[in-house]
């Protein structure tokens, strides 16, 4: 794998520990500025607005400015926007310094993916995002712990002013690591606005809406029920937090192969564990041993969704990805409230602090349902959904123009027998030969 690739988990490390040290930090934050807890809980609906927004916004207008140029601005953004919390005086001022934090979150792994799949060979593009993504989920195991105790330590502005401090090398390390790669030819705002209203991409944010909300509407309340129903301390929840970032990154690193493999079969494969996984955590919730297991499970399996999701919008937005891609992350923070909103109303109903299990195994599977459906939509295209190295360019006297040759389709799938279930995560030919869609230009970068 490139070594540009470490910067952009850099750049996730970062981003994956600012937004979810907030939680942790509430109380602290609520005492110092002499607010509620409640009221605090502000603070992190404010970031994920930021994402909402920014992820479309700044994705189109940087659509005409270099990748690499691109993503330095972003986390320069996302620097300021943590140096400015830190900094804040006033609990209004620091709701400011969030939703600024959030806004380059969604676009910058919109467009970290595709720099992500561009770097590497066709064949291996969604072990390149799994990578990418990998310092998110070591930010959940190493550095959202790490963040709080800082700031239970030494002040929650400390916190900030260290992820400030990350923001800084991640700029550096993208700078010095990245190569200097053109946005692509016909990635304009008309292109990228076309490529999201694709048919494909639509179902598959939906897919991650009600997939990934499964997710939130158990995790939300994870910490409740390890107290009120299986019966650990307070101060052992860390410890099962981290052990759901264990499992995310285990999902992770098995995202990448099993998504250039076979991209569908993964989706559907990973959703329909979820919806087992929840369902099975209702009963072993009971029983601290098997409650810990099945906590790691559900990291695994839900993070197994986010690499074929993420290629799969990708590749069905065609010459065009980059908007797709950062309105997924737009959509995993919608599941996100979502979920919570959801999970929280089956505890206001008194169904009992398991019961978001069920509510969130019912949203995997309405996820599954969306895909299954997208999939038979899709069955026996020829849509020539593939990521390209650089729109319209040529290679080894091959078009990329997204037309068929000789009467072949060059999609992002295999359709042997017009099934559709072969897809993969890069793109070949009708007969299934490879193509190089993410080469760089035979010129050099």
């Amino acid at each position: 794998m490139p070594l540009a690739l470490l910067a952009l988990a850099i750049s996730a490390f970062g981003i994956g520990t600012t937004e979810f040290v907030m939680m942790g930090l509430l109380p602290d934050v609520a005492d110092d500025l002499g607010t509620s807890v409640p009221t605090a809980g502000y603070l992190v609906s404010a970031y994920a607005l930021g994402v909402v927004i920014g992820a479309p916004l700044l994705t189109a207008l940087g659509s005409r400015i270099p990748r690499k140029r691109m993503l330095v601005g972003l986390m320069a953004v996302f620097t300021v926007g943590n140096l400015a919390s830190a900094l804040a005086p006033t609990f209004g001022l620091l709701i400011a310094g969030r939703l600024l934090a959030g806004l380059p979150h969604g676009a910058f792994f919109g467009v970290g993916a595709v720099v992500a799949a561009r770097l590497v060979r066709e064949g291996r593009q969604a072990r390149a995002v799994a990578t990418m993504f990998l310092g998110l989920t070591v930010a959940n195991i190493i550095g959202v712990p790490a963040a709080t105790l800082l700031g239970q330590q030494l002040g929650w502005r400390a916190t900030f002013l260290v992820v400030a401090a990350i923001g800084l090398a991640a700029m550096a390390a993208l700078a010095r690591l990245i190569p200097p790669l053109p946005a692509e030819e016909r990635s304009g705002l008309g292109s990228e606005l076309r490529a999201l209203g694709n048919r494909q991409v639509l179902l598959g944010l939906l897919t991650t809406v009600f997939g990934f909300a499964g997710i939130f509407a158990v995790y939300s309340y994870l910490a409740s029920m390890m107290t009120e129903v299986t019966g650990f301390a307070a101060g052992s929840v860390p410890l099962v937090l981290a052990l759901f970032g264990i499992g995310m990154t285990l999902g992770a690193l098995a995202a990448g192969p099993l998504t250039d493999r076979a991209l569908r079969p993964t989706l559907y494969g990973s959703l329909a564990a979820l919806a087992l996984v929840l369902t099975a955590f209702h009963f072993t919730a009971q029983v601290k041993w098997a409650a810990l297991v099945t906590v790691v499970l559900i990291g695994a399996v839900g993070f197994l969704t986010t690499t074929p999701l993420q290629m799969l919008v990708m590749n069905k937005a065609q010459q065009a990805p980059t908007l797709a891609a950062a309105s997924n992350q737009s959509a995993f923070n919608l599941a996100n409230a979502g979920g919570a909103w959801v999970g929280g109303l089956a505890l206001a109903a008194g169904w009992g602090w398991t019961s978001p299990t069920l509510v969130g195994a019912v949203l995997a599977a309405l996820g599954l349902a969306v895909a299954v459906v997208a999939g038979l939509l899709d069955r026996g295209a020829h849509d020539s959904s593939r990521i390209v190295a650089r729109s319209g360019e040529s290679h080894s006297g091959e078009s990329h123009s997204g037309e068929s040759h000789s009467g072949e389709s060059h999609s992002g799938e295999s359709h042997s027998g017009g099934t559709g279930s072969g897809e993969t995560a890069a793109g070949q030919t009708a007969e299934g030969s490879r193509r190089p869609v993410s080469s760089p230009p035979a010129s050099g970068w």
